[in-house]
């Protein structure tokens, strides 16, 4: 099933960017230039589809936003988690979408994160003789996010309940009035905040991309007389949190070679949520509150892939 909606994706990838795909690939500019084109430009449909649903939820389900909130908060990270599993990372950026709109929690939030599988299936699905490490990432990904999540939930749920009793959406994210809203604003909203997070996307890809670009990171975890190997999973997990799914692919193919541990590869594809991390950072108006998030999620990957390393030495 995974793999069959993996070709689905891909088959849709090829059929609306095919064309433009080649046109970059074709116009002289650096490979790493290239690349964050053309992930990029693959997002706008994605992102303008979920901006879409926040617009019309809003719209329509505004004065039912709290009960929501209420209900996810006993099923959200179990749900999320599993929801976050599938491949790509466009599940984390309807999630910080969703955060950032005040519709589910925070544990739910950074559950969905730790979840998030982005390019780590894929990459091991294509070598047949490491598929049967595909279960185990899964299944252990799973456990860490949804126990993280139900944690997080439990330690500041007197915060979460507060903010879900006096905060009842009125507004969209940019402060319009959802609830005598021109339809047709239904969709130039979603218009405008697309471009306005492709912009931020593209840029921070192309930065991303450019430090990178020389394969620093796998030089640096490939050296075989790299010292604290029992601490690689601290390495790895801030590694992560780079949203790019170049870093997903580099530590599965990492793991698949043996060059870094169970634990080390666990941190660093926990850690890596994908664009979601971006969207977060773009669209939370609480700055603090982001990197709040970023170091639970830091902390949460790290400490499970230590718990692996030690158990494995």
């Amino acid at each position: 099933m995974i793999t069959d909606f993996y070709e689905i994706i891909e088959g849709a990838n090829k059929f609306l960017f095919g064309g433009i795909d080649g046109f970059i690939e074709n116009t002289g500019f650096p490979e790493w230039v290239c690349d964050a084109l053309i992930d990029s430009i693959h997002t706008l449909p994605f992102l303008f589809i979920v901006f879409v649903f926040i617009e019309l939820f809003e719209y329509y389900f505004a004065h039912k936003v709290n009960r929501f909130m209420k209900g996810s908060e006993k099923t959200g990270p179990l749900i999320g988690s599993f929801a976050a599993i599938i491949p790509q990372c466009g599940f984390s950026i309807i999630a910080s979408s969703l955060y950032t709109n005040k519709l589910i929690t925070r544990g739910t939030l950074i559950a969905i994160y730790l979840a998030t599988s982005d390019e780590a299936i894929p990459v091991l699905l294509s070598y047949p003789e490491k598929a049967h490490l595909i279960w185990p990432v899964i299944g252990v990904k799973l456990v860490i996010a949804i126990a993280a999540g139900y944690l997080i939930d439990l330690i500041f749920k007197s915060q979460i309940d507060k903010d879900a009793k006096e905060d009842v959406i009125e507004e969209g994210c940019c402060k319009h009035d959802i609830l005598t809203e021109n339809k047709i604003n239904l969709w130039l909203h979603p218009v405008m905040h697309t471009l306005n997070v492709f912009t931020f996307v593209l840029v921070i890809t192309l930065i991303l991309n450019f430090f990178i670009k020389d394969a620093a990171i796998i030089n640096f975890l490939s050296n075989p007389d790299l010292k604290f190997k029992i601490l690689e999973p601290a390495i790895t997990g801030v590694i992560g949190l780079i949203p790019n799914c170049a870093v997903s692919i580099a530590l599965t193919m990492l793991l698949i070679k043996g060059t870094i541990t169970f634990g080390a590869a666990i941190a660093g594809l926990c850690s890596n949520a994908g664009l979601g991390l971006l969207v977060l950072l773009r669209k939370n108006p609480k700055f603090k509150d982001s990197i709040f998030i970023i170091l639970l999620l830091l902390i949460s990957s790290v400490l499970s892939g230590l718990a692996f390393q030690f158990v494995s030495y």
